[in-house]
């Protein structure tokens, strides 16, 4: 197998019947379990591959096949393919290229990802924690705790899904919604933590994770948890219809929580965020080679000729008994995350798939079974309800508006008192992410006007001055609302490394040969 020589760590996933083994590839990781080293066709031998040989309970020879046989069912199970890419994201790492494939007993997964800041991996803790995450469930031991490039540990002691109370809600979206919420929060004495909150389609979801204020301890009794849930409910409610939707709970700590960008997924897909609006624009079946030849022939499309829209169709391969999804979007980062999110939740399983980029221009293609054991999406209303979810899932979190980054010293009210600026100033909330970093409170936020426009020049600067000098906001350009291309630079670099090709060999069927063409850059 033949790799382009990029910037990216790769990252293998692999398991196989007799070897009952899952394969890391990266940089310079050097464990007491690895058995051999990777020898492409060729003879070549690449240095940076690492095997791992899982541990096999027992000793005797039928036992040891007993367990084999459990490991592959355990390397094929459903949402295997999600927690590897949660794991690269969580990292802040960015996934530039990635190859799927498992049937008949065996998985490989290639990832290429370099940090977010787009360098390549050397930190051995860093792998170290990827590997022992992979193989975490199988020991019986969970990882350490990293920091990323960007700041932020990770870890079993950083866990604010399983560590806090949790408000979920979905509601109707409108201007200063957040604001309300977070208010009533800061009145019953509740910290709020961190909190995600995204729109789409006229409709909005919101994780907060609270502590009490006076302790900052999780809040565990049933009484002020039922207290606080109608409250928010209220506050919710006062601005709906009495025929429109809306789902307020709370929920104590508990372990295993699922991650909360899955479980905002999830909550918008239980709120039919994906109804609304005309069916998604088909894709073309053949996408991957016409955005190949077209490359080649004009180098990247530009933002306005290949258009804002997401498309998505959903073709039968009767012979091999897949549906195959073609999904084509602007890239982004998470874009891989949420897609496969969606059809891990939607009980899909991934046998094979391909996603690349070309310029701002993402591409994925994913060969699926139901878990029911119905192969193919024969009917019309299946498929449009799997494209429109998946529609969704892409542009659930589209960056809409003027992007607003905040850092200043934590402190009680905080988040009722910038969201209630961005109010009061005339400023509609399209998504949030907020978090505590030790004593340092950071965000995120993209706003619009109350109608969905810019935001003009002078209500910002009212908005700074409201806020106040203690708290650093810095206004940044959205690339997806000013339409930019890539830097002459990146699209020179990656138009070369559309020139190498993926050899998949005798890995891959006939109709799967496309994936062998060119893998650019997604974002994950």
């Amino acid at each position: 197998m033949q790799f382009p020589c990029t910037n990216a760590t790769r990252v293998q996933i692999r398991g196989s019947c007799s070897q009952g083994s899952i394969v890391l590839w990266g940089l310079s990781l050097a464990l007491p379990h690895a058995r051999y080293r990777y020898r492409e066709p060729g003879g070549f031998s690449d240095p940076h591959v690492i095997h791992l040989r899982l541990p096999v309970p027992g000793t005797s020879e039928k036992r040891e096949e007993r367990e084999i046989s459990r490991k592959v069912d355990s390397a094929n199970r459903h949402g295997i393919l999600l927690d590897m890419v949660q794991v690269l994201t969580d990292l802040d790492l960015v996934i530039s290229k990635s190859y799927i494939s498992s049937d008949g007993g065996w998985l490989m997964d290639v990832f290429h990802v370099t940090d977010h800041l787009g360098n390549k991996l050397t930190d051995p803790t860093l792998i170290r924690f990827i590997q022992q995450s992979l193989v975490a469930e199988r020991r019986g031991v969970g990882p350490g705790e990293v920091r990323t490039c960007l700041g932020k540990l990770v870890g079993p002691g950083h866990q604010l899904a399983s560590d806090h109370t949790a408000l979920e809600l979905t509601a109707t979206d409108r201007p200063g919604l957040l604001s309300e919420i977070s208010a009533v929060l800061t009145e019953l004495a509740c910290h709020v933590v961190a909190v995600h909150a995204w729109t789409h389609n006229d409709r909005a979801a919101c994780i907060a994770y609270v502590a009490d204020r006076a302790t900052g301890r999780a809040i565990t009794d049933a009484a002020r948890l039922a207290h606080i849930q109608d409250q928010v409910d209220s506050v919710v409610g006062a601005h709906q219809g009495p025929s429109e939707r809306r789902w307020v709970r709370m929920f104590g700590p508990f372990p295993g929580r699922v991650h909360t960008e899955r479980r905002l997924h999830q909550l918008m897909r239980e709120d039919r965020d994906y109804e609304a609006g005309p069916p998604p624009p088909p894709a073309d079946a053949d996408q991957f080679a016409a955005a190949n030849i077209e490359v080649r022939r004009n180098g990247w499309p530009s933002l306005s000729s290949m258009g804002m829209e997401t498309r998505a169709s959903i073709d039968s391969w009767m012979e091999r008994g897949y549906s195959v999804v073609n999904i084509r979007s602007r890239d982004r980062p998470k874009l891989l995350f949420d897609t496969v999110c969606s059809l891990t939740d939607m009980q899909y399983l991934v046998f094979h798939a391909a996603v690349s980029s070309h310029g701002p221009l993402a591409i994925q293609e994913y060969y699926i079974r139901h878990m029911d054991g119905c192969t193919i999406l024969d009917t019309e209303s299946e498929r449009q309800r799997v494209t429109r979810c998946l529609v969704a899932a892409v542009e659930r979190r589209v960056s809409h508006g003027l992007r607003l980054d905040l850092r200043t010293r934590k402190r009680p009210g905080l988040l009722s008192d910038v969201t209630r600026v961005f109010r009061e100033n005339g400023l509609s909330l399209t998504r949030a992410e907020c978090t505590t970093r030790g004593e340092t409170a950071v965000g995120t936020f993209y706003v619009t006007d109350a109608y969905g426009g810019e935001v003009d020049p002078e209500r910002m600067e009212a908005v700074r001055r409201d806020i106040g000098g203690s708290v650093n906001l810095e206004i940044k350009e959205n690339p997806i609302r000013e339409g930019k291309d890539p830097s002459p630079s990146r699209r020179n670099n990656n138009v070369e490394e559309e020139r190498s090709k993926f050899s998949l060999g005798s890995l891959l069927w006939s109709r799967i040969e496309r994936f062998s063409s060119n893998f650019g850059s997604i974002r994950s």
